[in-house]
């Protein structure tokens, strides 16, 4: 089935809410149930707005949990204090790693700034954490803003490598070289009499963590500014979850989360300027369940991706093997979601909450084995039609 022969009646599921009069007590204007404050800390109020909404007795959009705020922060509940390993400069936190085996903690306390950039740029560093090891810093405790890493090289291939299963990062700020779009230099590649691939790639792209091993867990970590900010290359059981992730919109590039032959769990994280804050290759095995985020509205294309054949050039249309996305909520204008081809088994986008758009084509872009039904759409949601 392609793209224009999937009829209204196929493709837009009906919402039957009976009685709406537990849903304007859970509305919310525009922001959600999240303020960020000036230091990128999550405000936690009794008067914060909702990011989620109740109808019919089902529950639509994004609800946080009993760990705390989507996006993590003030707030979260499994912070981290303490660590087998206490460290405050790199050369520690080299030795640390260097050092540490599977089930110990290296902590940051929360004054931590450790700046990369030199040692990226002259010497190529690669922070590697071992199997099994967890890198904490304590962001939301007692109103910390979480330890600090950064780095200023525009070439930063890798920040972080995942050298073996279960290993966590939690609780720090990461900060890339790159928060910018870059879009003429896009233009110049790729546009008309555009001088192509090479040209574009002449431009250097950066990384914060990449893993091939299973079992990778991010938490409660604020991270921005990379051309590919988590890279999940292969291993399942991934775990993503009450993030702030944003600003990664580089043209071309700018994806949040990227999985290539990997399966994950993306939930209650909070999404903000990236080009696409999900997105997977699409190859056989890539697979992801993205629940409870929040889209906060700025994006420079789709939300949540998954791409097709035609896209990796393979001669297939397979479009990964499984996508559930339900129970997000979706400010950007941009379209909620696109599959760039078909599934393996299936795509199911249900429960979610879609601010922008008025219908399920205006918000999602998919072709065969895409069900889309049971969502709310509009600021202010009526039943559809």
């Amino acid at each position: 089935m392609k793209a224009n022969d999937l009829t209204r009646r196929s493709f837009v599921g009906k919402v039957s809410f009976g009685s709406l009069t537990a849903m304007a007590a859970n509305m919310i204007p525009a922001l959600g149930a999240v303020a960020i404050r000036s230091d990128g800390l999550q405000k936690v109020s009794e008067s914060a707005e909702k990011t989620w909404l109740e109808a019919g007795g089902k529950i639509y959009g994004a609800r946080p949990d009993k760990l705390g705020p989507i996006g993590g922060g003030e707030g979260y509940s499994d912070i981290v204090t303490k660590g087998d390993f206490k460290v405050t400069s790199l050369d520690s936190l080299t030795d640390a790693l260097s050092r540490a085996k599977s089930g110990q903690v290296i902590y940051l306390p929360a004054e931590t700034e450790i700046d990369l950039t030199t040692s990226i740029y002259i010497e190529g560093l690669v922070l590697t954490i071992p199997e099994g090891v967890t890198l904490a810093g304590d962001r939301g405790f007692k109103g910390s803003k979480g330890a600090f890493i950064t780095s200023d090289s525009l070439k930063t291939p890798v920040m972080f490598r995942i050298a073996g299963p279960n290993a966590r990062i939690t609780g720090l700020r990461i900060q890339g070289p790159n928060p910018k779009r870059y879009v003429e230099h896009h233009t110049k590649s790729f546009g008309k009499e555009g001088l192509g691939k090479d040209y574009y790639y002449k431009f250097p792209v950066s990384r914060c963590i990449t893993t091939e091993f299973p079992g990778l867990e991010i938490d409660n970590c604020d991270i921005s500014a990379f051309t590919q900010a988590i890279m999940l290359n292969k291993g399942k059981e991934h775990h993503i979850h009450h993030n702030r992730i944003h600003k990664n919109q580089y043209k071309g590039l700018g994806y949040g989360v990227c999985h290539d032959e990997a399966t994950s769990l993306i939930e209650f994280n909070l999404f903000d300027a990236n080009r696409h804050s999900l997105a997977g290759t699409g190859k056989p095995g890539c697979s992801y369940i993205a629940r409870h985020n929040v889209e906060l509205g700025i994006s420079l294309s789709h939300c949540f991706d998954m791409h097709g054949g035609r896209d990796r050039k393979d001669d297939t249309t397979i479009a990964g093997t499984n996508i559930e996305i339900y129970n997000n909520t979706f400010m950007s204008s941009e379209r909620a979601v696109g599959i760039r081809g078909e599934p393996e088994d299936k795509c199911i986008v249900h429960h979610n909450w879609i601010l922008k758009h008025t219908d399920a084509k205006k918000a999602v872009l998919a072709e065969a084995k895409t069900s889309v039904y049971d969502n709310l759409y509009g600021e202010h949601p009526v039943k559809p039609e």
